[in-house]
């Protein structure tokens, strides 16, 4: 009998390879492509239908971009990949699917990414897109054998998405949303490599050479500096009058509130961190239920905020 939702007469070995395509897309991973909402949603202008269209269409676009690109990586990383207790079972790493046929598959995203982007508009939004895979294939070509470097060039990456959001619904970006972001996304990265660090031992630079150049004091003095950035910005974003106060009409109280969880959140994710757990921020976002409440405490106080 054919799966559910697939034509009786598809050949056996076509569903196979479409389905290994669809677990190289991560699609796990398209959790982080929710950072395209978080500046209309600050500049609380998610209300307009049309705005929040454009945005679900973008967020589709990055969702296509960011999946090419991991297919494309898996197939650069693929000797890597087998040497990680868990990256090793990736369809391309597992030898189930076929190098070639996950390149082209990739490719093909990027490009579909890329023309969706032009149509939803402006057109900086398409070459915002084509930016994003330009930098994900220097990374994996060279830029991810650079101490430091490898840091910035994947927390550029999350900032993307962000500044995608605002060019797509037409919202500036204001110095310290861009400033909180960038910090956020540096501690993720920072995070995620402090933990390969210990999980992987002493084979670390099998799977990643960069993490042989890494030592443990510089990956959490490097964390808590972020860390530490990151709540500074977001304070200052949520108290300026100039940043999030400006559109909180009536309650501007319930937006300097959401200080607490945020607080909250980075404390409990550096105590997982110190522990030697979570390195996967996907993971967390969609296991971790006391990180999952103190962003419901969060979206609840936005929301209070900026659109009650």
């Amino acid at each position: 009998m054919a799966p559910v939702g697939l034509p009786a007469d598809l050949p056996k070995g076509r569903v196979a390879s479409a389905t290994l395509i669809l677990r190289g897309m991560r699609p796990q991973q398209w959790t982080k492509n929710v950072l395209i909402f978080a500046a209309p949603a600050a500049a609380g202008v998610l209300g307009h239908w049309n705005v929040a269209l454009r945005l679900c269409a973008a967020f589709a676009a990055f969702c296509l971009a960011a999946s090419g690109t991991y297919l494309v990586n898996d197939v650069i990383d693929a000797a890597a990949d087998r040497q990680h207790p868990v990256k090793r079972l990736r369809p391309v790493a597992s030898g189930s699917l076929r190098p070639a046929l996950a390149l082209w598959s990739g490719l093909g995203l990027l490009a579909a990414a890329i023309v969706l982007g032009l149509l939803i508009g402006p057109w900086g939004f398409g070459v915002l897109l084509a930016v994003y895979a330009a930098i994900n294939a220097a990374y994996s070509l060279r830029l991810k054998r650079e101490p430091v470097v490898e840091l910035a060039v994947v927390a550029s990456c999350f900032v993307l998405r962000a500044v995608a959001g605002g060019l797509v619904a037409h919202v500036p970006l204001t110095n310290w949303f861009l400033v909180f972001t960038s910090f956020a996304a540096l501690f993720v990265v920072t995070g995620k490599r402090a933990a390969e660090h210990v999980r992987l031992g002493e084979c670390r630079g099998e799977h990643r050479p960069v993490l042989d150049l890494y030592t443990e004091t510089f990956l959490r003095s490097t964390l808590v500096l972020a860390a530490t950035v990151t709540v500074a910005s977001y304070c200052l974003w949520a108290f300026d009058r100039t940043g999030l106060l400006s559109h909180a009409r009536h309650h501007p109280l319930w937006v300097e509130l959401t200080v607490i969880p945020m607080v909250l959140a980075v404390l409990h994710i550096l105590r997982l961190l110190d522990a030697g757990e979570g390195g996967e921020p996907e993971q967390l976002a969609l296991h971790d239920r006391l990180l999952q409440s103190y962003a419901i405490e969060w979206i609840v106080l936005m929301c209070i905020g900026l659109y009650a």
